[in-house]
Parts: structure tokens; C-alpha cells; sequence
């Protein structure tokens, strides 16, 4: 597949991104299937599933807020934080990955592609110690309540966050929504929890 296929998928939603950008997840898709044949960093397989995972990623540029600071709770294998950062360089990104084989993979990456604005710490985000961040994401790591737990002090009321969920976030959110402005938005099987600060 070429980088054209993958500008048509990001075009078709209406994420416009510029050519050197798309030519870094190209090289991340690469580098991502060549891995992964050894060391199992996830279940995308085929260049078409990971392509499905950075359109899944980018998709919340259409409608958040562009940070000026980005906290990832358990990247994996990039998703979708090193995603991110590849599409906003002016964004100061901090991916927290406790599995030391996804680590030496993010780290890889990262250099072989030249991204500068991202940090990769080997660790529990309950462990990491930085000012607030402007937005905490994660996808697929736990609910929605231990999330805002474990980020407590890594966040103020300024913090957002970005959760990647299932259909199990309309339960989850019932037990903090008291506390939370909050939008869930919704594309195909996966619901975006975008949240905007506490009461």
C-alpha cells in the first residue's frame, strides 16, 4: 500500500495532515509490521489494521483541542499516543509503557523517524512526577474512574482527557459523570470520552 492510501483514509475524515507527516506514519507502519512479526507489540497485523489504529488515533484532531502538553497512559505499541505525537510536533508528549519490549520500540521508533517532542518512561503512570498536563489520553487500559485516580497529580483543573473506548463507557461514566463536563462522540464501534475539567 502506498502513503496515498493512507492520506485517502485520514482525508475521508477530514484529518488533513501535512506530506512529511504522513510520511512518518508510513515509515511508523513499517516499522510497526517488521516488529511485530518478532515481537508481538499487538494485534494489528496487516499495514490495513494499522491503518484502521492511526485513523482511530487522529481522530479526536477533529474535535479536541490541540494541547500544548500530552500525557499517554499505557502506549502499547503507539496507539494512540506516539501516533499523536508524530501528528502534533508542537506538542510536548510524555508515553508511560511499563512493558520493556513496546519501550524499546517506542524508543526505536522515535529515532529512526526523528521525533523530538516525545519522551517514553519505562513505568506505571503512578509512578511518573511532572507538572499538570494540558490533556491525558489513553486507550483500552482500565475504567474510566481508576484512570482519573491513577492521573490525579498529574493533572489540575485545567487538565482534559481523551479515554478510547468501548461500549462499556456509558456504565463507567455513570459513576464519576457527577464530577465531569464531559462529550462522548461516537465512530463506528468506538467512543471517543472527551473530558473538559471537573465541577
Amino acid at each position: 500500500m502506498s502513503s496515498e492510501a493512507l492520506k485517502r483514509r485520514l482525508v475521508s475524515e477530514n484529518i488533513i495532515l501535512d506530506d512529511q507527516t504522513i510520511s512518518r506514519l508510513e515509515r511508523f507502519t513499517s516499522l510497526l509490521c517488521e516488529w511485530n512479526s518478532v515481537h508481538n507489540l499487538t494485534g494489528a497485523r496487516t499495514v490495513e489494521a494499522i491503518y484502521d489504529n492511526i485513523v482511530d488515533a487522529l481522530y479526536p484532531l477533529t474535535f479536541i483541542q490541540k494541547p500544548q502538553s500530552l500525557l499517554d497512559v499505557g502506549t502499547g505499541a503507539g496507539f494512540p499516543g506516539l501516533v499523536l505525537a508524530i501528528a502534533l510536533p508542537d506538542t510536548d508528549v510524555v508515553l508511560s509503557e511499563p512493558l520493556k519490549k513496546r519501550v524499546a520500540f517506542l524508543k526505536y521508533v522515535c529515532i529512526d523517524i526523528d521525533i523530538s517532542n516525545v519522551k517514553v518512561e519505562p513505568k506505571r503512570v503512578e509512578m511518573l512526577e511532572y507538572p499538570p498536563f494540558d490533556l491525558i489520553s489513553s486507550r483500552a487500559v482500565t475504567n474510566t474512574a481508576l484512570l482519573l485516580d491513577l492521573t490525579q497529580k498529574l493533572s489540575d483543573r485545567h487538565t482534559e482527557y481523551l479515554f478510547y473506548k468501548g461500549s462499556r463507557v456509558f456504565d463507567e461514566i455513570e459513576d464519576v459523570q457527577h464530577q465531569l463536563y464531559y462529550d462522548i462522540v461516537q465512530k463506528n464501534q468506538r467512543n471517543y470520552l472527551y473530558i473538559r475539567g471537573n465541577e
